[in-house]
Parts: structure tokens; C-alpha cells; sequence
């Protein structure tokens, strides 16, 4: 008699936990044909998401670190997550046609996502699967005005990136991502402890209780979470708890509230934390910057 066969592995929802401590907010700000040179600024906290729906253009930079000159001669997504000025070169009588979106993600470049994506992705439409229904709407949406318009416009740009992020996870070899959160989510194993450290920053975590939630060895596991993460289990929960206690102190929680949050056992050993991994201590990143 032949042996059971094993189940498959639980399904686990890799991005809502990420999401809802650090939200995205999309705003369009132009639809139709864009002719001559287009200059896009580079904004603290802002990126830029462009859906070339027709026609051909060249895109340039003048940033180290992305292609100088890009050429476009086809449908295609060109998502900026971060601050990168670039600009749009098209023929003054055929323009091409676009539908463009600010992106804010909350923490701006300290967002978790953010740091993970490298500064430019373009994709072909023909290559993303999944996206057609959400781009039929939006292109509809964006053909006339009707009420309620841009706020649906805002939040079909929303959808169209987390979109785009599932489709990343399933497609990081093919995109050639950066080790970084989404390739650390693109493996199953690993997945479930970056899921629970997101879920639970204020949990009592070791390296036992993470290796444990992967279902590995300790020494498999920190070899694991280095090479697809690109970062010690212990540096990235630390992050993780830093860039949540940002988001914290914007809002105004106390600072002894916030250590509560996280699981620190005191106001000091949460502020040692804290200087450690962003380089000032709470109350002077409040007053700074930061607030």
C-alpha cells in the first residue's frame, strides 16, 4: 500500500502584515499623452509609478547606479519606489500615452519594501501577468470624468502595486532582485518567520524560536536568512522593531509606550536599541527630523 502523500504547505499571506504597519498611498496626477521632455524631481519619501499604455519613448538619469538611457518601445510599468529624478523624452507630435502615480509609502526610504526594491524596475505589460483587470479600470477611469474619479484612480494605483509586488515574489529570479525582504519572502521556509517577526515584532524572539518557526536548524537557518535576506536574523528584527517605533513616535507615542509595544523590557534598553540601529536616541529623533 503506497504511503500517504505528504500535504502541501500551508499558504501564507507574505505582504498584508507588511502593508497594514506601513501603508502606501498613490495619487495620480496625469493621464493622456506626454510630448517633448518631461522632467520628474526627485521627492524625500517619493516615488513614482508611470503605465506607458501606447507609443515609444527614451528615459534618461542622471543618477549613479541605473541605466543612464532607457528606451520604451512598448507597453510597459516603470516603478520608481524611491527618490530618483528622471526624465521622459518623446516625440512632440506622436506622444506617448501614460497614466502617472505619486507613491508615498510611510517611513518614506526606511520603508521595509523600499529598501528591499532596487530603484528602477521596468516591465513590459506582455511579461506581469495579472495586471489586465486592474489596468482595464484604471485606464477607463482616467478616459473621462466621472465622480469620484481620482480617488478610485488613487486606489486602483494602490491595488496595481500590490499587485505587482505578488507578482515580484513569484518572479525574483527572473527580475534579478537584490537580496533583500522580497527574496527572503520568495523562500517558503523562510516566509514563515519573516510573516511572524511581521505579525509579532513584540514576541520574546531568539535564533531557536526563528530557526523553530521556519522548521530548520539554527546554523541552516542563519545561513539561509543571510544569503536571501542579506542580513543577520537579529539585524533585520531589529530594523523591523526601529522602523515600527518610528512610525510610533511620529504618531506621538511616548517613548516608554513605545518600548511596551515592542516587547523591550524598559524606556533605556528600547533607546539603546534604537541608537544602535538608526543613530540617535528617540527623543532626538523626534526633535529632529524624524518628528
Amino acid at each position: 500500500m503506497d504511503a500517504p502523500a505528504s500535504p502541501p504547505p500551508q499558504a501564507i499571506d507574505r505582504l498584508s502584515a507588511l502593508l497594514e504597519r506601513f501603508r502606501l498611498r498613490a495619487h495620480l496626477f496625469h493621464a493622456g499623452p506626454l510630448c517633448g521632455v518631461t522632467h520628474f524631481a526627485a521627492q524625500p519619501g517619493r516615488g513614482f509609478l508611470h503605465v506607458l499604455r501606447s507609443g515609444e519613448m527614451e528615459v534618461t538619469h542622471r543618477t549613479r547606479g541605473v541605466k543612464r538611457r532607457l528606451q520604451v518601445n512598448e507597453p510597459t510599468l516603470l516603478f520608481y519606489p524611491r527618490p530618483l529624478a528622471h526624465d521622459f523624452h518623446n516625440a512632440p507630435v506622436d506622444g506617448a500615452d501614460f497614466v502617472c502615480a505619486t507613491l508615498d509609502f510611510d517611513g518614506g526610504d526606511s520603508h521595509p519594501l523600499v529598501r528591499a526594491l532596487p530603484p528602477l524596475l521596468a516591465l513590459p505589460l506582455r511579461e506581469v501577468q495579472g495586471l489586465d483587470h486592474t489596468l482595464a479600470l484604471l485606464f477607463a477611469e482616467t478616459e473621462r470624468l466621472r465622480c469620484g474619479q481620482r480617488l478610485l484612480a488613487d486606489r486602483l494605483f494602490e491595488v496595481l502595486v500590490i499587485q505587482l509586488l505578488r507578482w515580484l515574489l513569484d518572479h525574483t529570479g527572473e527580475t534579478e532582485l537584490p537580496a533583500g525582504l522580497l527574496t527572503g519572502l520568495a523562500e517558503p521556509r523562510l516566509a514563515r518567520t519573516l510573516v511572524a517577526l511581521h505579525e509579532r515584532p513584540e514576541a520574546d524572539w531568539t535564533l531557536d524560536t526563528m530557526a523553530a518557526q521556519a522548521g530548520m536548524s539554527r546554523s541552516a537557518f542563519a545561513a539561509a536568512f543571510r544569503t536571501h535576506v542579506g542580513q543577520p536574523p537579529a539585524d533585520y528584527l531589529a530594523q523591523w522593531r526601529m522602523a515600527i517605533a518610528q512610525t510610533l513616535l511620529r504618531q506621538g507615542t511616548p517613548v516608554k509606550a513605545a518600548a511596551e509595544q515592542l516587547g523591550y523590557a524598559s524606556a533605556s534598553s528600547f533607546s539603546r536599541a534604537f541608537t544602535q540601529v538608526v543613530g540617535q536616541a528617540p527623543r532626538s529623533w523626534v526633535q529632529g527630523a524624524g518628528g
